[in-house]
């Protein structure tokens, strides 16, 4: 699985970074903290507060995004986008 995330500021991107968590498939499941943890610490940011609402959406979606709102520190971007893409199944 790889885990795209951008950084945007006046819905320009920023900063991004791709990382690869190793093979896996939807059906698998996945540690979100530990996937949040790897691309805060690329980007160099601080955790995120985590509501039901985000999980729901990266569950759900493959997808989330944090504003600035979400974090405990002052941040200098607009939003934080995450986007999963999920290995295909091996035949």
């Amino acid at each position: 699985m790889k885990v795209w995330a951008t950084l945007k500021k006046d819905n320009k991107i920023s900063r991004e970074t791709t990382i690869d968590m190793g093979y896996l498939l939807k059906s698998q499941g996945l540690d979100y903290k530990l996937m949040l943890h790897e691309v805060c610490s690329e980007l160099d940011l601080s955790q995120p507060v985590v509501l039901k609402k985000h999980l729901n959406e990266i569950a759900g979606f493959s997808r989330v995004t944090f504003k600035p709102d979400d974090f405990m520190e002052p941040v200098d971007f607009d939003k934080l986008d995450i986007e999963l893409f999920y290995d295909k199944k091996k035949e």
